[in-house]
C-alpha cells in the first residue's frame, strides 16, 4: 500500500511504487520514478525526472535535485544535498535572470546500497559507488569507489566498509574482514575493493 501524507506535494506524472511512503510537506516533482518500498521523509525534495530504485530512504529535508539517479537500497540522510549545477549563477552575463534553458543540469549517481550521511553535500557530476558510505557532514567533489568510507571537506577515503556498513578489519596482504557478517574482501588497487565470492 502506498502512503502519501495530505500535506505532501506529489506531481500527477510521478510514478510512486507499491509500498512507498511520502511524508509531511515533501515534494515529489514531475516525471519522478520512485521504486517499491521507498520512504521520502518530511520536507524532502525530489526533483523533476529523478529516478529512485527500490527500498531507498530519503530522510527529512534532503534535497535530491535532477537528474540524480539512486539505485536500489540507497540511503540519503537528513538534510543531504545532491547538487545539479556546476557553474551556478542567478543571472546571465547580460543581467537577465537565468531560465531552465540557460544551463545544463548535471547529476549525482548513487549506486546500489550506498549511504550518504546527514548534512553531506554531493557536488555534481559524480558517482558514488556500490555500498560506499559518506560520513555525516562531508562535501563530496569526486567519484567515490565501491565500499569506500569517505569523510571530510573535501571528502577523502579513510577506510573500507562492507555491505553491512561497518568498517572492515585489515587482515594484511590486501585482505579485509567484515566483523559483523564475516564476509571477506580483497583490495585490487588503492581505489578498488571487491567482495570475495563464497
Amino acid at each position: 500500500m502506498t502512503r502519501i501524507h495530505p500535506t505532501a506535494d506529489v506531481a500527477e506524472s510521478a510514478h510512486i511504487g507499491s509500498g512507498s511512503s511520502i511524508w509531511h510537506y515533501a515534494q515529489v516533482r514531475e516525471g519522478v520514478v520512485l521504486g517499491e518500498n521507498v520512504i521520502v521523509g518530511r520536507g524532502a525534495y525530489v526533483g523533476t525526472g529523478v529516478s529512485v530504485g527500490n527500498n531507498c530512504k530519503i530522510q527529512n529535508y534532503a534535497l535530491v535535485y535532477e537528474p540524480a539517479i539512486l539505485e536500489d537500497g540507497v540511503f540519503i540522510g537528513p538534510a543531504v544535498i545532491l547538487t545539479n549545477d556546476q557553474y551556478p549563477r542567478a543571472i546571465n552575463v547580460d543581467g537577465t535572470i537565468k531560465s531552465g534553458s540557460d544551463w545544463e543540469a548535471t547529476g549525482v549517481i548513487i549506486r546500489e546500497g550506498a549511504s550518504i550521511g546527514a548534512g553531506s553535500v554531493c557536488i555534481a557530476p559524480l558517482v558514488i559507488g556500490r555500498w560506499a558510505l559518506v560520513a555525516a557532514g562531508s562535501t563530496v567533489v569526486k567519484d567515490v569507489p565501491d565500499f569506500a568510507l569517505v569523510a571530510g571537506v573535501p571528502a577523502k577515503r579513510i577506510r573500507w566498509v562492507g555491505k553491512a556498513g561497518v568498517p572492515l578489519t585489515d587482515e594484511g596482504a590486501g585482505t579485509y574482514l567484515c566483523p559483523k557478517t564475516g564476509a571477506r574482501y580483497v583490495e585490487r588497487s588503492p581505489n578498488t575493493l571487491v567482495e570475495v565470492e563464497k
